[in-house]
């Protein structure tokens, strides 16, 4: 299989700074969290959301094949590991995935991986961004080999002997606003006042639009399947 290297390291610290979209995602987690288990974060990146969740009393392991990134994760005092398969079969409760899969090439076998993991019964949360449409320079600067609709994600859950019990679009408003961001930025780089804005003013409103929009459209993907 092949491994997923990211290279958007400043991406993630620029990311950690927007409050509302990364409290989103946290409930996001927690709110399809089967029991008070083992959880596994793929693609830990710096910690950001395992931080966050060890905070309230879950138990969190991460894994992160970036060297650097993972040496964070180990200064925040959490257990990280490089590789999926350094977890033994079997012995978690809970994945989940924040903007990975799209960074594997060979992502349905990935997902099938990481299903190997689970205890009978175990759920899986993966979130992703959607519509081919909105591929930018950034999509490719920090190395994404594709964007989502529910359609191709469902695909991969089933290949997986996955159970989708949830699956949404998400940010619908962030769809317009990534459509305009990819015909004005050309140069890939993810501009930290511009998200401060988004983060503060667009994304509110775009979570009460989600409301109606969710079955349709979205700048992101998600779905939660459960191991058959």
């Amino acid at each position: 299989m092949n491994e997923f290297y990211y290279s958007g390291s400043n991406t993630l610290e620029v990311m950690a700074n927007a409050k509302r979209y990364n409290t989103f995602l946290e409930n996001l987690i927690i709110n399809h969290i089967p029991s008070a288990g083992k959880l596994l974060d793929i693609g830990a990146g710096i910690g950001t959301f395992a931080e966050r969740l060890r905070a309230k009393g879950y138990n969190v392991y991460c894994v992160e094949p970036d060297d650097a990134q993972r040496e964070q994760i180990a200064q925040k005092g959490l257990p990280a590991s490089a590789s999926v398969e350094d977890v033994a079969d079997s012995s978690v409760d809970y994945i989940y995935s924040l903007n990975v899969l799209e960074h594997i090439e060979n992502d349905a076998e990935a997902l099938t991986l990481w299903a190997k993991k689970l205890k009978a019964g175990g759920k899986i949360l993966a979130y992703v961004p959607a519509f081919r449409i909105l591929y930018s320079s950034h999509d490719k600067a920090i190395g994404h080999y594709r964007r989502y609709r529910k359609k191709t994600l469902a695909g991969c859950f089933a290949s997986a002997g996955l159970q989708v019990e949830t699956m949404k679009y998400a940010d619908s408003a962030g769809f317009f606003v990534s459509l305009i961001y990819k015909w004005v930025n050309r140069s890939g780089k993810l501009n930290s006042k511009s998200l401060s804005f988004f983060d503060k003013f667009i994304f509110p409103v775009s979570r009460l639009c989600d409301v109606f929009c969710s079955g349709l459209f979205g700048k992101n993907v998600y779905a939660v399947g459960t191991l058959k």
